[in-house]
């Protein structure tokens, strides 16, 4: 088939657009009348569509469908809709389309019906005081609904009132207002209230009128100004940091602004610099001070000049004029003056102990009041301990007591006591002191070892050390660092012992040689590095205990000693009850035995009358073999105060240096037959002497050492070869062996 060109519309559907005014009153009003050129034996029928007839707003358009008239049914507003655009529709009485739906547009004409409107009821603006004319300060708009391409919407501005001056004018186009004359002076007029007016029409239409407030900003073009040119005022002597009085001034600008705040300078009469004036922010007075104490006695009275200008300086357009200047007398008024300590703090040195009564010094204060006659008096006002006595007239501090260091009372080494200074006048005034006194330390204590009581490995290396450590109440410098020392008077202590210096407080102690175990007592000497350094020889309690490996302490018992301090009150009093019970029954049965043995030996004296302790050898060094006869004096036993009367008994090896004799002396015995008496009676009384720790065996008098691995002496006549004895180790035994390791080793 071929293709169809474009469908021709007949003119007769096609409808032009139909304009009607707004706020049309006659109602309902035909707009058009529509028809279609296929007319049907049944006729046509027509409808519209579209806002206004079946949208929002509805019922505004209507139409006859049979005769295709289209009516206006209510006003319209052309501020709301300016335009409507509708579609016409023809159908046959069947409903089938007989034309294509064509456009029907209905234009609102506008009708000035709108009165102009300002966008704000008051206008604001702000312009510098002596602005030129020409200056453009605000612009006033207003606004119109009606169409803007008519002279509906034409708007023209005008100031209907702004007083008599008629500083402003305003752009009847552009709404813009500016100064029209010179002459603006905040000072006269600050404010401006203009009524200014839009009309609508290029000006013959609806008008409406608006509030322009246009306000003058300050420059500063007047300088302040005293309101008088003298100015009379008194301050009391010695007042610092007080308002003596006001100079006030007057200044035309803006109260509050930079233009109006005044700044004061002292020019002349203050050379000392005893006075200053500043400014009161809210009422721009000067307010003069004193800020340094003044002295009636040396000047009482004052006359200053003081000068006054803006913070801000002066614009160039304002008219010159002289700085401002004003007298100021002040008359400085005599009061009473409190007594004054020239040193203060006194600061003094006393030495530690020093003797009550002694003088320290004299602290006394004067009077600034030379013109008046006043005596002073002193008190001690704090002195807490209650260490100084002060004489009332002359101000003399002496010691009341000695001063001792330490003491709760002092500060770091220093003593602080306040003196009270009263004058007589009326009312009386007082001033205070302070008395700072360095207590000097004095080298009055010697070091404490700490603790007096240890325990270690009596082994060589290692375990076999101890840090030891010392205290001592002085200061320094009369304290550390300490020189530990073994006794200078033991010198045997240095076979088995060593000590050297660890740092100032401490040093460490070390076994030189394999020590048996059981409790030392070494004297030790200890000495602090004070100016006359001081000593004093104290005792260390060692308990050396059986060494392990590593050098630690496998002794239970001894290690349960050592751990006592961590025992409550209650175990330790269980501990001590139990010992004190097994001493009781050991005691018992010690007794027994003896009283046994002692009628045992003297049946056998009373059989043989010979003494067989007269062949008894002292071996006691182990050294000579037979060449060594010296045989031991029986008669020393028989007769002991032939030979030694006044003899002190040998101190027992374990009981500290310190422990003295028993204070009741035994009886010497009489006869040889008495000397087991004597022994046992001897016995009997190292076991209850007070001063040692009991012991119920047998006293330890002269300790050998522990046992050798080497074979006895025998083994060397015994043996049958050479061969078979290692002689080796009798080179350890000391020199007087080391021939027998040299002929059988």
């Amino acid at each position: 088939r071929q293709h169809e060109g474009p469908r021709r519309v007949k003119r007769a559907w096609v409808i032009p657009p139909i304009s009607v005014s707004e706020n049309h009153k006659r109602i309902p009003h035909l707009l058009v009348q529509i028809k279609s050129d296929k007319q049907q034996p049944g006729g046509v029928i027509y409808s519209i569509k579209g806002p206004g007839v079946d949208e929002e707003p509805l019922g505004i358009f209507s139409i006859d469908k049979f005769s295709g008239k289209v009516f206006l049914n209510a006003m319209l507003d052309r501020e709301e809709n300016d335009r409507y655009r509708l579609r016409a529709f023809a159908l046959d009485l069947g409903g089938v389309t007989l034309e294509d739906p064509t456009d029907l547009e209905i234009i609102v004409v506008d009708q000035n019906d709108n009165r102009p409107l300002f966008r704000q009821d008051v206008f604001t603006g702000h312009v510098v005081e002596g602005a030129e004319p020409g200056t453009c300060v605000m612009t006033v708009d207003a606004t119109d609904a009606d169409d803007p391409d008519t002279d509906n919407a034409a708007l023209r501005y005008s100031i209907l009132d702004q007083g008599a001056a008629g500083m402003f004018s305003i752009n009847a186009t552009t709404g813009e207002i500016c100064t029209a004359r010179p002459g603006l002076d905040r000072e006269t007029m600050g404010m401006y209230n203009l009524t200014v007016q839009a009309a609508d029409m290029s000006g013959d239409g609806l008008t409406t009128t608006a509030m322009a407030v246009i306000y003058l900003e300050d420059i500063n073009d007047n300088p302040p100004e005293f309101t008088k040119e003298e100015f009379s005022m008194e301050v009391k002597e010695q007042a610092a940091g007080v308002d003596v009085g006001k100079v006030f001034v007057h200044d035309k600008d803006l109260a509050g602004s930079p233009s109006w705040l005044a700044k004061f300078t002292i020019l002349e009469g203050d050379p000392e610099g005893a006075f200053a004036i500043r400014t009161d922010p809210h009422t721009n007075d000067g307010v003069l001070s004193v800020v340094k104490p003044l002295d009636h006695e040396v000047r009482d009275r004052f006359e200053l000049t003081v000068s006054v200008q803006n913070e801000r300086p002066l614009e160039a357009s304002a008219p010159a004029s002289p700085r401002a200047l004003a007298t100021v007398r002040v008359r400085v008024r005599d009061v009473n003056e409190a007594p004054v300590f020239r040193e203060n703090p006194r600061r003094i040195s006393v030495l530690e102990g020093t003797p009550p009564g002694t003088p320290i010094t004299t602290y006394t204060a004067s009077d600034p009041d030379t013109h008046q006659i006043q005596t002073l008096t002193y008190a001690l006002l704090y002195d807490p301990a209650d260490w100084l006595q002060l004489d009332p007239h002359a101000g003399t501090v002496r010691t009341k007591r000695e001063l001792l260091h330490p003491s709760a009372f002092l500060q770091g080494g220093w003593y602080i006591a306040l003196v009270l200074a009263r004058d007589d006048a009326e009312p009386p005034l007082s001033a205070t002191g302070t008395l700072s006194i360095e207590i000097l330390e004095v080298n009055d204590h010697a070091p404490q070892l700490q603790p007096p009581a240890r325990v270690l490995c009596g082994r060589p290396g290692r375990g076999g050390t101890l840090l030891l450590g010392a205290t001592d109440d002085d200061r320094p410098p009369h304290g550390a660092p300490f020189h530990f020392q073994l006794s200078p008077q033991h010198p045997q202590l240095a076979r088995n012992w060593s000590i050297a210096r660890f740092n100032v407080t401490h040093a460490v102690l070390a076994v030189l040689a394999e020590l048996p175990e059981g409790p030392y007592s070494l004297p030790l000497l200890l000495r602090d590095s004070g100016t006359p350094p001081r000593e004093q020889l104290q005792l260390l309690n060692v308990s050396v205990c059986h060494c392990g490996r590593d050098g630690t302490c496998l002794d239970g018992v001894l290690a349960a000693a050592t751990a006592g301090a961590g025992i409550t009150l209650g175990a330790l009093l269980i501990i001590l009850g139990s010992t004190i019970l097994l001493l009781v029954l050991a005691g018992l049965g010690a007794a027994r035995v003896r009283g046994r043995r002692r009628a045992l030996r003297k049946g056998l004296l009373q059989r043989s009358r010979d003494d067989m302790r007269d062949n008894i050898l002292n071996y006691d060094e182990q050294g000579g073999g037979e060449e060594d006869q010296d045989a031991y004096d029986i008669n020393q036993l028989r007769h002991p105060e032939l030979f030694s009367p006044r003899a002190k008994p040998p101190l027992r090896r374990d009981a500290p240096l310190s422990s003295g004799t028993p204070l009741a002396p035994r009886k010497l015995p009489s006869s040889p037959s008495d000397i087991e008496d004597f022994i046992n009676e001897g016995l009997e009384a190292a076991d209850s002497d007070p001063s040692v720790p009991p012991y119920d065996t047998a006293l330890i008098y002269d300790y050998e050492g522990s046992g050798s691995v080497a074979s006895p002496l025998s083994s060397i006549v015994s043996s049958l070869t050479d061969e078979d004895q290692d002689y080796d180790y009798l080179s350890e035994w000391g020199p007087r062996f080391r021939r027998l390791a040299d002929l059988y080793g």
